[in-house]
Protein backbone atom coordinates (compact mmCIF):
# COMPACT_ATOMS: atom_id res chain seq x y z
CA UNK A 1 0.00 0.00 0.00
CA UNK A 2 2.72 2.61 0.84
CA UNK A 3 4.47 1.86 -2.46
CA UNK A 4 1.21 2.17 -4.40
CA UNK A 5 0.47 5.47 -2.62
CA UNK A 6 3.88 6.83 -3.54
CA UNK A 7 3.66 5.68 -7.16
CA UNK A 8 0.22 7.13 -7.84
CA UNK A 9 1.06 10.41 -6.08
CA UNK A 10 4.20 10.85 -8.17
CA UNK A 11 2.20 10.16 -11.34
CA UNK A 12 -0.38 12.73 -10.26
CA UNK A 13 2.35 15.37 -9.90
CA UNK A 14 3.72 14.54 -13.34
CA UNK A 15 0.27 14.59 -14.94
CA UNK A 16 -0.67 18.01 -13.56
CA UNK A 17 2.63 19.88 -13.28
CA UNK A 18 4.44 20.47 -16.59
CA UNK A 19 7.60 21.34 -14.63
CA UNK A 20 7.86 17.75 -13.34
CA UNK A 21 10.10 16.03 -15.88
CA UNK A 22 10.87 12.75 -14.14
CA UNK A 23 9.86 10.58 -11.20
CA UNK A 24 13.24 11.19 -9.57
CA UNK A 25 12.77 14.95 -9.81
CA UNK A 26 9.40 14.70 -8.05
CA UNK A 27 10.85 12.48 -5.31
CA UNK A 28 13.81 14.78 -4.65
CA UNK A 29 12.47 18.27 -5.32
CA UNK A 30 8.78 18.46 -4.38
CA UNK A 31 8.17 19.49 -0.74
CA UNK A 32 4.45 18.80 -1.12
CA UNK A 33 5.22 15.13 -1.66
CA UNK A 34 7.66 15.12 1.26
CA UNK A 35 5.03 16.69 3.55
CA UNK A 36 2.41 14.08 2.63
CA UNK A 37 4.88 11.22 3.16
CA UNK A 38 5.81 12.60 6.59
CA UNK A 39 2.09 12.95 7.39
CA UNK A 40 1.64 9.25 6.68
CA UNK A 41 4.02 8.54 9.55
CA UNK A 42 2.74 11.22 11.93
CA UNK A 43 -0.86 10.20 11.21
CA UNK A 44 -0.06 6.58 12.01
CA UNK A 45 1.36 7.60 15.38
CA UNK A 46 -1.66 9.83 16.08
CA UNK A 47 -4.21 7.12 15.27
CA UNK A 48 -2.44 4.65 17.55
CA UNK A 49 -2.47 6.96 20.56
CA UNK A 50 1.10 8.29 20.38
CA UNK A 51 -0.14 11.84 20.07
CA UNK A 52 2.95 13.71 21.24
CA UNK A 53 5.22 11.68 18.96
CA UNK A 54 2.83 12.29 16.07
CA UNK A 55 2.85 16.03 16.73
CA UNK A 56 6.64 16.02 16.98
CA UNK A 57 7.02 14.22 13.64
CA UNK A 58 4.63 16.69 12.00
CA UNK A 59 6.66 19.53 13.53
CA UNK A 60 9.79 18.12 11.91
CA UNK A 61 7.89 17.96 8.63
CA UNK A 62 6.93 21.62 9.02
CA UNK A 63 10.56 22.55 9.64
CA UNK A 64 11.76 20.61 6.58
CA UNK A 65 9.04 21.59 4.10
CA UNK A 66 7.36 24.78 5.32
CA UNK A 67 4.05 22.87 5.25
CA UNK A 68 2.10 22.27 8.44
CA UNK A 69 -0.26 19.28 8.43
CA UNK A 70 -1.74 18.23 11.74
CA UNK A 71 -1.39 14.45 12.20
CA UNK A 72 -5.13 14.21 12.86
CA UNK A 73 -6.03 15.54 9.40
CA UNK A 74 -7.35 13.05 6.84
CA UNK A 75 -5.77 13.21 3.38
CA UNK A 76 -7.18 11.51 0.29
CA UNK A 77 -5.34 9.82 -2.55
CA UNK A 78 -3.25 11.72 -5.11
CA UNK A 79 -3.25 14.85 -2.96
CA UNK A 80 -0.99 17.53 -4.47
CA UNK A 81 0.49 20.53 -2.68
CA UNK A 82 2.11 22.74 -5.32
CA UNK A 83 5.08 24.87 -4.13
CA UNK A 84 3.77 24.35 -0.61
CA UNK A 85 5.37 27.02 1.55
CA UNK A 86 2.96 28.36 4.16
CA UNK A 87 0.26 25.70 3.80
CA UNK A 88 -1.59 24.96 7.06
CA UNK A 89 -4.01 22.03 7.40
CA UNK A 90 -5.84 21.76 10.72
CA UNK A 91 -6.55 18.78 12.94
CA UNK A 92 -10.10 17.94 11.84
CA UNK A 93 -9.66 18.82 8.15
CA UNK A 94 -10.74 16.10 5.71
CA UNK A 95 -9.46 16.13 2.14
CA UNK A 96 -10.84 13.96 -0.65
CA UNK A 97 -9.10 12.36 -3.61
CA UNK A 98 -7.34 14.27 -6.42
CA UNK A 99 -7.32 17.57 -4.52
CA UNK A 100 -4.80 20.20 -5.67
CA UNK A 101 -3.79 23.12 -3.46
CA UNK A 102 -1.19 25.84 -3.80
CA UNK A 103 1.15 27.64 -1.39
CA UNK A 104 -0.20 29.81 1.39
CA UNK A 105 -3.49 27.92 1.72
CA UNK A 106 -5.04 27.57 5.17
CA UNK A 107 -7.65 24.98 6.05
CA UNK A 108 -8.36 26.45 9.45
CA UNK A 109 -10.87 26.49 12.26
CA UNK A 110 -13.02 29.33 13.56
CA UNK A 111 -13.76 27.82 16.96
CA UNK A 112 -11.68 26.95 20.00
CA UNK A 113 -14.09 24.16 20.94
CA UNK A 114 -13.08 20.54 20.52
CA UNK A 115 -14.70 18.50 17.76
CA UNK A 116 -15.10 19.12 14.06
CA UNK A 117 -13.93 22.67 13.34
CA UNK A 118 -12.00 22.49 10.07
CA UNK A 119 -13.19 22.17 6.44
CA UNK A 120 -14.12 19.04 4.53
CA UNK A 121 -12.82 19.21 0.96
CA UNK A 122 -14.50 17.07 -1.71
CA UNK A 123 -12.85 15.17 -4.54
CA UNK A 124 -11.11 17.00 -7.40
CA UNK A 125 -11.15 20.43 -5.72
CA UNK A 126 -8.54 23.09 -6.59
CA UNK A 127 -7.63 25.76 -4.02
CA UNK A 128 -5.58 28.70 -5.27
CA UNK A 129 -2.57 30.31 -3.60
CA UNK A 130 -3.25 32.23 -0.41
CA UNK A 131 -6.86 31.08 -0.08
CA UNK A 132 -8.26 30.75 3.44
CA UNK A 133 -10.96 28.11 3.95
CA UNK A 134 -12.23 28.49 7.49
CA UNK A 135 -14.61 26.58 9.70
CA UNK A 136 -16.41 23.24 9.64
CA UNK A 137 -17.74 23.85 6.15
CA UNK A 138 -17.95 21.57 3.15
CA UNK A 139 -16.41 22.29 -0.24
CA UNK A 140 -18.22 20.20 -2.85
CA UNK A 141 -16.39 18.05 -5.35
CA UNK A 142 -15.04 19.73 -8.51
CA UNK A 143 -15.27 23.15 -6.81
CA UNK A 144 -12.65 25.81 -7.53
CA UNK A 145 -11.45 28.37 -4.97
CA UNK A 146 -9.57 31.31 -6.45
CA UNK A 147 -6.27 32.69 -5.18
CA UNK A 148 -6.53 34.75 -1.97
CA UNK A 149 -10.24 33.98 -1.53
CA UNK A 150 -11.61 33.85 2.00
CA UNK A 151 -14.22 31.09 2.25
CA UNK A 152 -16.38 30.93 5.37
CA UNK A 153 -19.52 29.32 3.91
CA UNK A 154 -20.09 25.99 2.14
CA UNK A 155 -19.32 25.83 -1.59
CA UNK A 156 -21.60 23.56 -3.67
CA UNK A 157 -20.13 21.02 -6.07
CA UNK A 158 -18.83 22.39 -9.35
CA UNK A 159 -18.88 26.05 -8.25
CA UNK A 160 -15.98 28.51 -8.65
CA UNK A 161 -15.63 31.18 -5.96
CA UNK A 162 -13.27 34.17 -5.68
CA UNK A 163 -12.92 37.27 -3.52
CA UNK A 164 -13.29 38.36 0.11
CA UNK A 165 -15.67 37.05 1.22
CA UNK A 166 -15.76 34.44 -1.52
CA UNK A 167 -18.61 34.66 -4.03
CA UNK A 168 -19.51 32.45 -6.97
CA UNK A 169 -18.31 33.55 -10.41
CA UNK A 170 -19.02 30.32 -12.26
CA UNK A 171 -21.95 28.00 -11.80
CA UNK A 172 -21.88 24.24 -12.05
CA UNK A 173 -22.82 22.37 -15.18
CA UNK A 174 -19.64 22.44 -17.21
CA UNK A 175 -17.30 19.47 -17.41
CA UNK A 176 -14.60 19.56 -14.71
CA UNK A 177 -11.31 21.03 -15.92
CA UNK A 178 -8.00 22.01 -14.39
CA UNK A 179 -8.02 25.72 -13.51
CA UNK A 180 -4.56 26.84 -12.42
CA UNK A 181 -4.70 28.49 -8.98
CA UNK A 182 -8.41 27.67 -8.91
CA UNK A 183 -9.13 30.73 -11.02
CA UNK A 184 -10.72 30.39 -14.47
CA UNK A 185 -9.23 32.63 -17.17
CA UNK A 186 -12.57 34.21 -18.03
CA UNK A 187 -13.24 37.92 -18.59
CA UNK A 188 -15.30 38.48 -15.44
CA UNK A 189 -13.43 37.34 -12.32
CA UNK A 190 -14.43 40.20 -10.01
CA UNK A 191 -17.43 38.90 -8.04
CA UNK A 192 -18.90 42.41 -7.66
CA UNK A 193 -18.72 43.04 -11.39
CA UNK A 194 -20.17 39.60 -11.97
CA UNK A 195 -23.18 40.36 -9.77
CA UNK A 196 -23.64 43.71 -11.51
CA UNK A 197 -23.63 41.94 -14.86
CA UNK A 198 -26.31 39.55 -13.62
CA UNK A 199 -28.43 42.49 -12.43
CA UNK A 200 -27.98 44.27 -15.77
CA UNK A 201 -29.11 41.15 -17.64
CA UNK A 202 -32.14 40.79 -15.35
CA UNK A 203 -33.05 44.46 -15.86
CA UNK A 204 -32.80 44.08 -19.63
CA UNK A 205 -35.12 41.07 -19.51
CA UNK A 206 -37.57 42.96 -17.29
CA UNK A 207 -37.63 45.91 -19.69
CA UNK A 208 -38.31 43.57 -22.61
CA UNK A 209 -41.19 41.90 -20.76
CA UNK A 210 -42.67 45.30 -19.85
CA UNK A 211 -42.52 46.41 -23.47
CA UNK A 212 -44.30 43.23 -24.57
CA UNK A 213 -47.05 43.74 -21.99
CA UNK A 214 -47.54 47.33 -23.14
CA UNK A 215 -47.88 46.21 -26.77
CA UNK A 216 -50.37 43.50 -25.80
CA UNK A 217 -52.44 46.00 -23.77
CA UNK A 218 -52.45 48.54 -26.58
CA UNK A 219 -53.62 45.89 -29.02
Amino acid sequence: MPLMFLRETIQAYRARDPAARSNLEVILCYPGLHAVVIHKLSGYMWRHGWNTLGRFISHIGRFLTGIEIHPGAVLGRRFIIDHGMGVVIGETAEIGDDVYIYHGVTLGGTSSERGKRHPTIGNNVIIGAGAQVLGAIEIGENARIGANAVVVAPVPAGITVVGIPARAVERGGRAPRFDAYGTPCDPCLDPVLHEMELLRAALTELEARTARLQRDTAA
